[in-house]
């Protein structure tokens, strides 16, 4: 409940709020395979492994079967929520009415909420189909070598998905904060032929560097100095939606008839496959 909303008074001289900064929107939910209206706790995501084919060496042979292989993966969905009081007593002394307002800082709240479950699915461990789990293997991790994200680190990261046969028309992208972001511009001279493009990517003026469009984000995962980046083909991990964002505004007889103002959602994230998402370590300050 917001205790502190009489900062808002006519007194303060102002008919309007402000919303402080803040990510607002979903940064990652266009960045990987979305299933919506999923009913139950759970789906099962269906995986068909490679195969090889076989030679025919004789004239009206017989046909050879090849044992495709078949695997799941298990997506669990998640409730989450979000709501505050604003105090009819409150509306009447301010000159706005700050329902719009709080609904607005409810969604996005729940936007980040959002993406903090998709970079854990990129990044954590997958249900299996026998209720185990799978993590990230060291094989598809960049250690950070006492360094922040630098061209090099980058490299390695479009040859570890080509090296695993990722089709490099799939869509790639690459989550960084503003530091890496900097880094990479320090880390590159001005004769260097990808200076252009690492100055054009830090002002914003282009997304896409070495075949992967850039999302910044602040709240990928840090440990102590490291800040642990991730690159990843979309269909990487699949984002299941019970529930999109239901939001809802309701006068409350028990409680005084003050304003509730309520937000839900319901969803889940799941690692399809390892070999389509990389781990990049990078040095950061504390």
């Amino acid at each position: 409940m917001s205790q502190l909303i009489t900062e808002a008074f006519v007194n303060q001289y102002s008919n309007n709020f402000l919303i402080l900064a803040q990510q607002k929107a979903s940064r990652f939910e266009a960045c990987v395979e979305v299933d919506r209206d999923i009913v139950g706790a759970s789906k099962s995501v269906e995986r068909i492994g490679a195969t090889e084919a076989y030679d025919i060496n004789t004239r009206h042979g017989d046909t050879k079967y090849v044992d495709t292989p078949h695997s799941k993966r298990w997506l669990d969905l998640a409730d989450k929520g979000w709501a505050d009081l604003v105090d009819d007593m409150d509306k009447i002394r301010m000159l706005s009415d700050p329902t719009s307002e709080y609904l607005a800082a409810g969604v996005a709240a729940l936007n980040r909420k959002k993406d903090d479950i998709i970079i854990a699915a990129l990044r954590g461990s997958a249900r299996t189909q026998s209720d185990g789990s799978v993590s990230l293997p060291s094989a598809q991790k960049i250690v950070h070598g006492s360094a922040g994200m630098t061209v090099a680190k980058l490299l390695t990261a479009k040859q570890i998905l080509d090296e695993n046969e990722v089709d490099e028309d799939e869509p790639r992208f690459c989550a960084v904060t503003a530091e890496q972001l900097t880094n990479l511009l320090g880390t590159t001279e001005v004769k260097s032929s990808d200076y252009n493009s690492v100055k054009a990517l830090v002002e914003g003026k282009l997304d896409t560097f070495l075949g992967f469009k850039f999302i910044r984000s602040e709240r990928l995962i840090k440990v102590s100095t490291s800040r642990f980046c991730l690159a990843w083909a979309k269909t990487g991990v699949k984002l299941g939606i019970g529930k999109e964002i239901k939001t809802k505004i309701d006068e409350l007889p028990t409680k005084n008839y003050s304003v509730q103002v309520y937000a839900s959602m319901s969803l889940g994230a799941v690692r399809q496959e390892e070999a389509r998402v990389v781990e990049i370590e990078c040095t950061e300050a504390a």
